[in-house]
Order: structure tokens, then sequence, then C-alpha cells
């Protein structure tokens, strides 16, 4: 039987929601083992002067608790 367990985690990126996304999976990774998939909370974006200077994304990661 396996147990999973979800945690969340908040990245940004100046580059993309997408991007934000690939860097917080990619720095999970190096603390997580086990990943199995990921939802997406919450997007949010940072505007300075009329522009998205930073884009954020909270998601909930899961992974498969070691035996």
């Amino acid at each position: 039987m396996a147990v999973a367990r979800v945690t969340e985690v908040v990245t940004s990126s100046t580059e993309s929601f997408q991007d934000a996304i690939t860097q917080g999976i990619d720095r999970a990774s190096r603390t997580l083992r086990g990943m199995t998939g990921l939802k997406v909370l919450e997007q949010k974006a940072k505007i300075e002067g009329g522009r998205i200077t930073e884009y954020r994304v909270q998601m909930a990661i899961t992974f498969i608790l070691d035996e």
C-alpha cells in the first residue's frame, strides 16, 4: 500500500507562469522523492508600470512516502 503526501510550494518567474511551475518542480525535486503530480492552486502576477514583472504560482505537489 502506498501512502502519499501533498505539500504546497510557491514559486515565481520573470518569464511566464509555465516557467514558474517548471522552476518550482525543479527545485522541489532536489528535496522531494517520488513526486507523482501537481495541482496549480493559484496564479498571480506582479505589475509595475503597466507591465507584468513577475509571475507567481502556488501549487500542491503530491509525492509517495518512502516505505
